[in-house]
């Protein structure tokens, strides 16, 4: 189930970053599960989960957030993943939200709200 949670992260990654990124993507953003690196499959497939748990603790009232309060907790918890698996990220790694592109924060929130709709669906 966890490599199911990761590439349904993966694919929304991939969406938002087809529909938010300016110009041409880095072939790295957009490649497929099979040629993400471990360590990322790993992240996509733990951020999937404390997204799962929030949305859980809260009974599904997380999706009242606002898209920016949603990008920020995807956000927030994919730096953490880097933190994990990078002793010293480079800073643009760990950037915080309001220094992160526009396109990065759009497909964050993207992130989240496919991953509520993955839960919503799945409960009826």
């Amino acid at each position: 189930m966890s490599e199911v949670k990761g590439r349904i992260f993966r694919e929304a990654w991939i969406a938002g970053v087809n529909a938010h990124y300016p110009g041409d993507p880095k072939p790295g953003y957009i490649a497929p599960w099979e040629e993400t690196p471990d360590w990322e499959r790993a992240s996509a497939s733990a951020v999937y989960q404390q997204v799962q748990d929030f949305i859980e603790a809260t009974e599904g009232k997380a999706s009242k957030l606002t898209r920016e309060q949603k990008g920020r907790f995807v956000a927030l918890c994919w730096t953490g993943q880097i933190f994990r698996h990078f002793p010293d990220p480079k800073p643009a790694y760990v950037a915080d939200w309001a220094d992160m592109p526009e396109w990065q924060r759009e497909t964050d929130s993207d992130i989240f709200e496919r991953i509520d709709s993955e839960l919503v669906r799945d409960t009826k």
